[in-house]
């Protein structure tokens, strides 16, 4: 019998043909390392389950919704590691290695710290704000490629059913088993909606959410004004 892999990389996707190759191209190192490789697609139409079909371990479908998506992929992952990795990040080197090594001792959960790709001059100040404003709160992005136990997730519940903000309030979760590990290890990250809609423009987007968010307003209805701003 094949021995389970130890990590399960799960990668979410929505008409994602434009990156998919590459992120799953960095990726083969793992899978040569016995990590599973999951893509769940959320109903594509372009050519990204065509693409991902060719180098992922399993590719399967799901209803869209990230969090559906990621929860999908957990529910047929075989590893007792799991690593949530949006399809235009990318690892740093030896990630499968530093995850387990994270969460050999006290921490049930992480995250890396976040670099910004793109052409905007603030992106640097931009992922250097996302990472200590992580370290401050505890709290965690999907673009840090979230990581955790499979213990860890099945006791938080997996991913809320919501269509914004399941990273911050899957972070609240994680935080009643442990404090995250919080790697100063790099994701790459693309900055692509910083530089389309204006580095301003989405600081402030993104701060206005996530203050109405923690004063109680619904995913749902802030998912609808981030559409219709998008």
């Amino acid at each position: 019998m094949t021995p389970a892999p130890r990590l399960s990389i799960i990668i979410p996707t929505l008409d994602e043909a434009e990156v998919i190759d590459d992120v799953l191209q960095s990726l083969q190192d793992y899978t040569a390392r016995g990590v599973e490789l999951i893509v769940v697609d959320g109903g594509s139409s372009d050519d990204t389950v065509a693409r991902a079909t060719r180098l992922a371990s399993r590719l399967i479908q799901s209803a869209p919704g990230r969090a559906r998506q990621m929860n999908a992929g957990a529910r047929i992952s075989r590893g007792n590691l799991l690593l949530f990795l949006h399809a235009d990040t990318r690892l740093p080197h030896c990630a499968d290695r530093l995850v387990a090594n994270a969460l050999s001792g006290s921490h049930c959960w992480g995250r890396f710290d976040i670099s910004l790709e793109g052409r905007h001059p603030l992106l640097p100040l931009i992922g250097f704000a996302m990472n200590w404003r992580s370290r401050l709160t505890g709290i965690a992005t999907g673009d840090q490629a979230l990581f955790m136990t499979r213990q860890a997730f099945d006791r938080a519940g997996g991913f809320p059913d919501q269509p914004l903000m399941e990273d911050i309030e899957m972070s609240r979760r994680l935080q009643g088993h442990s404090a995250p590990a919080c790697l100063e290890q790099r994701a790459s990250s693309s900055g692509r909606r910083w530089d389309e809609a204006g580095a301003w423009a989405t600081i402030w987007l993104m701060w206005r959410l996530r203050f109405r968010y923690w004063r109680g307003e619904s995913a749902d209805s802030l998912a609808r004004e981030y559409r219709h701003v998008r």
